[in-house]
Parts: C-alpha cells; sequence; structure tokens
C-alpha cells in the first residue's frame, strides 16, 4: 500500500512537472522582426493563423513552426514572400471576374474584394502586395474605387475593421478607447461621413474613406500598421435612401448639430489623446460647416489636423508653385498669376488661404501685402462668380468675395457664369474643387484658350474620376500640348497623335 501511495505520489509530482513546463512553454513569448520592427507574440498555434497581424501562412519558417506550434497546420512547404505574392497575383487575375457581384458590379470593385480578403486574413502579405503594386492598386485602396467601396459599405462589410464612436456611445467613451488591442496608435483618420469626396453623406459607410487612407500610409510611407487606427463617429445621416435601409449598418438617425455634435466630437477627442497622448490625428471628408470649425477648436490643444484644409491646399500650393516654373517664370511671380476657383468648400477656401499666405510672404509678408494678394483670385460657386453683392454669404468666402464696381469694370457681376469669369479673366491657371463632374466644359475650355499665359494651368482636382471638373483627354484635345494638366484622380496617358506619350505633363496632386 505504502508503495502504491509512493508511486501516485510520483506519478502525480512528475505530471506537476510536465503540466507547469508545458504552461510555461505556452506563455512563453516568441520574438518577430517582421518589418523591422521586433513584436511579441504570445498567440499560438490557429490563433496565430487567425489574427492577420501576425499571420504569414506557408512563409512561416520551419523553426517559427516549431516554436509557435504550427507544425502540421500548414502545407509543409516554406514559401517566401516573393513567392506568395506571385502566387496571389496570380489568383488575382483568375478570380477578378468571378469575384464581381453580378455584371453591373465593376472590375474595380472585384479586385477591391480580393484584396480585403487578403487583408482579412495575412495584413503582412497585403501590405507586400501593395508595396509591390502600389501603382496598380493605390486606385482600388483609395480613390477613385473607394468612393465605390463607401457608397456600398454595409453590403460589403464581413469583417470588423477600425473603431465605431456613435452619439449612442456618449459617456462612455474614455472606457471604449481601452478596447482597442494596440498599446501604442501613431496615427487616427476619422472621419464623420458627412462628405466622403464628392459623393455627399454617406454616414457610417465612410469609414472606408478612413481605412483606404491608412493603407496608404503604411504602404507609401512606412507606418507600422499595427499602431493605426481609423475611425467612424456616427452621429447619424441625412441621407434619405440610408435611413430607410434596414440592411443600413450606421444609427438611423438624422444628424446631430449644434453643441450635441460638438459634445460627441469633444468626447472623442479627449478620450483618444488620454490614451494615445502623442497620436496624430486627421480629421478626413467633414462637411465644410464643420470642417474649419473643428480645425480652430482642437488645432492649439491637441496634435490634429484637417487633411481637406491643410492637407488638400499643402499639395496644390506645390503644384501651383510647380506651374509657375513649368511656364517658364520665376517662382516670385507666383503673386502675380489670377487664378479662377471653382468651388467654395472646404478644399476650395483651404487652398485659396493658403494661396494667399504664400502670394503674401513673397510679397513682404505684411498685412498690405495680405489683403494685396486677394485680388489674384475669382471665386464660383454653385450661385456663381461670389462678389460682395451675394446675400448671405458663407464667413469663409467673405474675404475672396469681387468688389461690384471692380467687377463692373472687368464686365462681371454678382453670380457670372463660370464660362463667363474665364473669359473677362483670361486666367493663368483655373483651379477645379466643385465636386461637379464635367464641370470644365467644351466652352470653359474654349474660353480658357484666351489667356493671357502662354501655357495655362488647368487642375481638376475633384474626386473621384467621375467627379473630376473635366478629364486629361477633354483638356489636351482642346487646348493642344501646351499646357499644364493636374488632377485629383489617375487618368490614363493622353496621345498627341504624334508618337508622344506625356504622362510627364499630368501631375497627379491629390
Amino acid at each position: 500500500m505504502a508503495m502504491l501511495l509512493k508511486h501516485v505520489r510520483n506519478s502525480s509530482s512528475l505530471l506537476k512537472r510536465h503540466v507547469t513546463a508545458a504552461h510555461l512553454l505556452l506563455s512563453r513569448p516568441f520574438t518577430t522582426t517582421e518589418g523591422h520592427r521586433p513584436s511579441i507574440v504570445h498567440k499560438r498555434s490557429l490563433d496565430i493563423l487567425h489574427d492577420p497581424w501576425f499571420n504569414k501562412g506557408t512563409a512561416f519558417s520551419m523553426t517559427e513552426r516549431d516554436r509557435l506550434d504550427l507544425r502540421g497546420l500548414l502545407p509543409p512547404n516554406v514559401m517566401s514572400p516573393d513567392l506568395q505574392i506571385e502566387r496571389f497575383m496570380v489568383d488575382l487575375k483568375r478570380l477578378e471576374v468571378q469575384a464581381r457581384d453580378g455584371p453591373s458590379d465593376p472590375n474595380a470593385l472585384a479586385k477591391w474584394r480580393i484584396l480585403n480578403r487578403l487583408h482579412d486574413r495575412n495584413e503582412t502579405m497585403y501590405y507586400k502586395v501593395l508595396i509591390a503594386k502600389i501603382e496598380e492598386y493605390a486606385p482600388i485602396v483609395y480613390t477613385p474605387t473607394v468612393g465605390l467601396v463607401c457608397q456600398n459599405y454595409s453590403g460589403l462589410f464581413r469583417r470588423p475593421r477600425g473603431m465605431y464612436f456613435s452619439a449612442e456611445d456618449r459617456g462612455e467613451m474614455m472606457s471604449m478607447v481601452y478596447n482597442w488591442p494596440a498599446e501604442q496608435v501613431d496615427m487616427i483618420v476619422v472621419t464623420d461621413g458627412s462628405r466622403i469626396l464628392g459623393l455627399g453623406d454617406l454616414g457610417v459607410q465612410g469609414i472606408g474613406i478612413a481605412i483606404g487612407k491608412l493603407d496608404l500610409y503604411v504602404a507609401a510611407a512606412g507606418i507600422n500598421p499595427q499602431r493605426v487606427l481609423p475611425v467612424m463617429i456616427d452621429v447619424g445621416t441625412n441621407n434619405e435612401k440610408l435611413l430607410e435601409d434596414p440592411l443600413y449598418l450606421g444609427l438611423q438617425q438624422h444628424r446631430l448639430d449644434g453643441d450635441d455634435y460638438l459634445a460627441v466630437v469633444d468626447e472623442f477627442m479627449e478620450a483618444v489623446f488620454t490614451r494615445w497622448p502623442n497620436v496624430i490625428v486627421q480629421f478626413e471628408d467633414f462637411q465644410s460647416k464643420w470642417a474649419f470649425k473643428l480645425l480652430q477648436r482642437y488645432r492649439n490643444t491637441y496634435r490634429m489636423f484637417n487633411d481637406d484644409v491643410q492637407g488638400t491646399a499643402g499639395v496644390a500650393i506645390a503644384g501651383l508653385l510647380g506651374a509657375v516654373r513649368a511656364q517658364g517664370r520665376p517662382l516670385i511671380d507666383f503673386p502675380k498669376q489670377k487664378i479662377v476657383v471653382a468651388g467654395a468648400g472646404s478644399a476650395g477656401i483651404g487652398v485659396l488661404n493658403a494661396a494667399r499666405k504664400t502670394m503674401a510672404r513673397m510679397l513682404g509678408n505684411n498685412e498690405v501685402a495680405f489683403e494685396s494678394a486677394k485680388s489674384q483670385f475669382w471665386v464660383v460657386d454653385a450661385q456663381g462668380l461670389i462678389t460682395e453683392g451675394r446675400e448671405n454669404i458663407d464667413p469663409d468666402a467673405v474675404p475672396f468675395a469681387r468688389n461690384l464696381k471692380e467687377m463692373d469694370r472687368q464686365g462681371l457681376r454678382e453670380g457670372a457664369s463660370l464660362v463667363e469669369v474665364v473669359k473677362q479673366v483670361k486666367p493663368d491657371v483655373l483651379l477645379g474643387l466643385s465636386a461637379v463632374g464635367g464641370l470644365f466644359s467644351k466652352e470653359v475650355l474654349e474660353a480658357l484658350k484666351g489667356s493671357t499665359s502662354t501655357r495655362p494651368a488647368i487642375f481638376a482636382m475633384s474626386n473621384p474620376t467621375k467627379n473630376a471638373e473635366c478629364t486629361a483627354e477633354e483638356a489636351f484635345s482642346i487646348l493642344g500640348d501646351n499646357i499644364i494638366f493636374a488632377s485629383g484622380s489617375p487618368f490614363s496617358n493622353v496621345d498627341l497623335g504624334i508618337s508622344l506619350q506625356i504622362p510627364s505633363r499630368l501631375i497627379f496632386v491629390y
């Protein structure tokens, strides 16, 4: 009996040692250097394969398979990342047609579906594909395809990505931010879905724009994908079609306004900066009435910026200065440029303010220079030329309202059409931020032939592509090859019929 008890005690002790050893083995962290940034992995086995952040699929080495308990869970052949990409590209070309959701589903959306499935299961490979084929897939993960994705997001939704803060979460956001697994977040792109590209109010479906923008930041700027966070602030929607759609994923109520709206955004900002004090928050595609107000409200308190007001403006200024040089003039001539701007929304006003400040700096950077610079702009919105005679003028557009007497001398009036303004002003630059596709019609482009510049510039910056004010082909076919063309979305190279392709003159600025 004593011998039996001793044997049981020995067996029990041995079992405990094995269990303890197994526990230590399972809890032992594994360090990987994927992307040259060490990451400690606490997961094992199928949990690794089901986690897109750490799953590398068949690229796991045999050492990694042993240490992560993956041996036997993957096919035995270890494939290099390059070979994985080659295999995926073969599948992509073959599946593009099969992935289409009926004949009305564009090929670009089919590609997005396939890439999104890869994103769901293997983020490492997803970003390697983007980096390797950035020219081909940037238009798929972002504009112009992302607009189509946002319009159909409720039907495309499969796996949650990013975070959603809604009007129903008031009072809970400080605790909600700790539901996000990453201890460190470097970049947040946030939208309220109120003005997605030129497509209007898409509500919660606007999250697609934040996801797409961050995908570009990871692929093109090298930001750690585990340290980015796409965010939707859902305060409702005024899109009646979405309000009546039973499949819509967001709050089916009209948008909050005034102090109620500000209270939601205030709580969100306080929450994210409490958890991640060094994060950068980018505001993306907020409607004009809030874009400037929120920028002024937070810019001196938090590390944030508004992409539509400041990002578009920064890129546009680079393009405008480049156009001066392309016209064969010194940069100091920029304050002499006559610029007609079509569109007075947040992006249009943002570009106007930045261009005016740039001109003022070149003219002496004083109050007189700042006042003088505004005379170089003629702003046309949906109601025509903006002058001081306009009733209920948008406060942000007031500095650019033209004097009525001065306009009378130029043969113009309040509400003059874009064609009339171009004919009379003869601008050096025609800049479009209207989100109205085809606004630069044949009549407008014909009028630009009278420009005092020997090489006028056309900036058709609205996106997605269908909202561009004109295409590259339309501009070159009417005005010939001696122009500068810049756009917000990519266009095909233009063949001038003289064995010359001119992609170098297509300056993709946004």
